[in-house]
């Protein structure tokens, strides 16, 4: 199975700081889904954002779509074909309307306004948000702001989803339907995510963050009877 994305012997710190990531190893391939665990500060947002090129590793490799990515102008790319969804949706979320916010990223990819207004009303389909079409964003609940962010991505149509502790400020309800959302994508996906019950709904597949490598869960014994 081709690989989307290559991480290889990935080493980061912050400047004045102890290490972060200390030889982190990862392969994502075409429609495959993976959770991410690890306390905080363990380098979990860190690795999203080296994949994307916000951050740059102070040794190692970043291949994505089979091509190494080194400077600025190689993580252009990258960021129109893997989708970034922020842990704070205020990071992410800027427009005056849900809607403009949705068509930003959509008319940066060059589509025309007609184009992303019709982009737009298909992924509030799809995400069954069309109410908040008008609102204001600043006036949005936290959960309905992880939402919109997450429509921001998919508008996009990437091939991969980098989803940053999704769940933060949903109520069960939203939960469940971020859930259903979710397993209803074909694209890939890296999810970071404290919460085991959420992550056993998503996906079987995860790894901890530990001393600034991921590592496989140990597998569970069966006691002898």
């Amino acid at each position: 199975m081709d690989k989307l994305i290559e991480l290889r012997d990935i080493h980061f710190a912050y400047p004045n700081q102890p290490p972060v990531l200390n030889g982190v190893d990862f392969s994502l391939s075409a429609g495959e889904r993976i959770a991410i665990n690890g306390p905080n500060g363990a380098g979990k947002s860190t690795l999203f954002h080296i994949i994307v090129g916000l951050n740059k590793p102070t040794q190692g490799q970043v291949v994505a779509f089979g091509q190494k990515r080194c400077i600025e102008a190689d993580f252009k790319d990258v960021r129109r074909r893997v989708g970034l969804v922020f842990q704070d949706p205020d990071d992410q979320l800027f427009c005056p309307t849900v809607m403009e916010d949705i068509a930003f990223g959509v008319l940066n990819l060059g589509k025309s306004p007609q184009e992303a207004c019709t982009i737009v009303e298909r992924t509030l389909s799809q995400l069954h948000l069309n109410h908040l079409r008008d609102r204001a964003t600043h006036n949005l609940s936290g959960g309905e702001k992880r939402l919109v962010s997450l429509a921001c991505v998919l508008a996009m149509e990437p091939d991969i989803l980098l989803l940053d502790e999704p769940t933060n400020a949903l109520d069960e309800t939203t939960q469940e339907r971020l859930v259903e959302i979710l397993n209803n994508l074909s694209q890939a996906q890296v999810i970071i995510s404290h919460d085991p019950h959420f992550r056993r709904k998503v996906t079987q597949d995860y790894l901890n963050l530990i001393n600034g490598q991921l590592i496989s869960p140990a597998p569970k014994c069966k006691h002898a009877k």
